[in-house]
C-alpha cells in the first residue's frame, strides 16, 4: 500500500525540517514549499493527500493559498498552523475551506493524530455507490455527480452527504451531525449545520424550498430518505 503524501506548507526553516522528519519517520510521503506561491504549485503538482498550511507565509498568504485551492474545487483536506489564537483568524481559515487547525506552539505528537484522525474523515468507510434522483454518490472515490456531470463539494458539504447516506432513514440531531462531521475540537454552532445543509440541498436537489432527499424534523434535526 502506497504512503499517504503530505505537503507542508511552511516559510520557517526550523519548523518545516522538524515536521519533515517526524511525517517521514511515521511513514508518509513528504513534499515541502517555503512560500505560498510554491505552495499552490505543489498542490497541483504533487497532488497530496493532505496539506499542513501556515497562516503567516511570504507572497501569498495561508489563507489566499486556501482558498485557491477550494475555488479549483479540490477537496484535499487542510489543517493550517498558527501563531494567531484570536477566534476571528481560526474561523476565517475554517470558513475558506480549512478541515482543522492548530495553534503554534504544539505538540508534533498532536498534529499526527490531528494529521491521521483528519485522513480517516476524509476517507470514510468504503462503500457502494449510491443512487438517488439524479445523483450518484461514491464514497470511495469521494466523488458526487448529478445528471452525468461532477459536481464540485466542499470537504464538510462531502462529509456531511456521506454521513447522511450512511445513516438514511434514521432521524439526526443537529449535535449528533456536529459530533460525527464537525467534531467536538471545532468553533461550530448548529447554525453551520443549517448552513451547510442549504448549500447541499443546492447542489442535490431539483427543488431546494422543497427537498425530497434531505428533510428537516421540526425541534429534531435532518433525516436523509
Amino acid at each position: 500500500m502506497n504512503a499517504d503524501k503530505i505537503l507542508i506548507i511552511e516559510d520557517d526553516p526550523t519548523m518545516q525540517r522538524v515536521l519533515k522528519d517526524n511525517f517521514q519517520f511515521s511513514g508518509y510521503e513528504v513534499r515541502t514549499a517555503a512560500d505560498g506561491a510554491e505552495g499552490v504549485r505543489a498542490v497541483f503538482e504533487a497532488k497530496p493527500d493532505l496539506i499542513i498550511l501556515d497562516i503567516m507565509l511570504p507572497r501569498i498568504s495561508g489563507f489566499d493559498v486556501c482558498r485557491r485551492i477550494r475555488q479549483e474545487g479540490l477537496t484535499t483536506p487542510i489543517i493550517m498552523l498558527t501563531a494567531k489564537s484570536q477566534e476571528s483568524d481560526i474561523v476565517l481559515g475554517l470558513n475558506l475551506g480549512a478541515d482543522d487547525y492548530i495553534v503554534k506552539p504544539f505538540s508534533v505528537e498532536i498534529l499526527l493524530a490531528r494529521v491521521n484522525a483528519c485522513l480517516r474523515r476524509h476517507r470514510g468507510p468504503p462503500g457502494e455507490v449510491l443512487e438517488f434522483g439524479e445523483c450518484r454518490l461514491d464514497p470511495g472515490a469521494h466523488r458526487l455527480w448529478r445528471k452525468g456531470a461532477e459536481v464540485a463539494l466542499t470537504p464538510k458539504e462531502f462529509r456531511l452527504l456521506d454521513y447522511f447516506s450512511r445513516n438514511a432513514g434514521r432521524a439526526l440531531t443537529r449535535e449528533k451531525i456536529l459530533d460525527e462531521v464537525w467534531g467536538d475540537d471545532l468553533i461550530v454552532t448548529q447554525r453551520s449545520v443549517d448552513r451547510c445543509v442549504n448549500t447541499l440541498r443546492n447542489k442535490v436537489e431539483a427543488d431546494p424550498q422543497r427537498p425530497c432527499f434531505i428533510k428537516t424534523i421540526r425541534d429534531v434535526g435532518y433525516r436523509f430518505e
